[in-house]
């Protein structure tokens, strides 16, 4: 008498990801069409929120030097003058960041790095990659 073939006792699955550093933490990103659930990078909106609240105090004449500002918040004038320069993003990136969809590799450090003033041109550099990302 033959026994009926059995199945493996082990079984092996697959998953395509990739680990990314974000904001001091580490995510794990699932392949493209997986369903994505909306993680907001805080230290990248805390980020975008003083910035903007920095170029309002300016604006409003609060402080009438970046370098008065900084001071007052002790926070070194280079550093200052980089986040503040987040405030030039564009609206669907700052959109995006706000509501945990921003691009992956749009992370502090990146943000502070210089980028193009264009409009259209930073969403080329940021979106458009994560868009085309998402259709392989």
């Amino acid at each position: 008498m033959t026994r009926p073939t059995s199945s493996p006792s082990t079984v092996t699955l697959q998953v395509p990801f990739r680990i990314t550093q974000r904001g001091g933490r580490k995510e794990v990103h699932l392949p493209a069409g997986a369903p994505r659930t909306q993680l907001t990078d805080n230290t990248l909106v805390k980020a975008l929120g003083r910035a903007f609240r920095w170029k309002k105090m300016l604006e409003t004449g609060e402080y009438t030097t970046i370098k008065e500002l900084a001071d007052h918040e002790d926070i070194a004038f280079s550093y200052m003058t980089r986040v503040l320069r987040m405030t030039l993003l564009s609206p669907k990136i700052v959109e995006a960041v706000l509501e945990g969809k921003g691009p992956d590799r749009l992370t502090l450090s990146v943000a502070l790095e210089p980028f193009p003033l264009g409009w259209q041109e930073q969403e080329m550099a940021f979106l458009e990659e994560d868009n085309q990302a998402a259709h392989l």
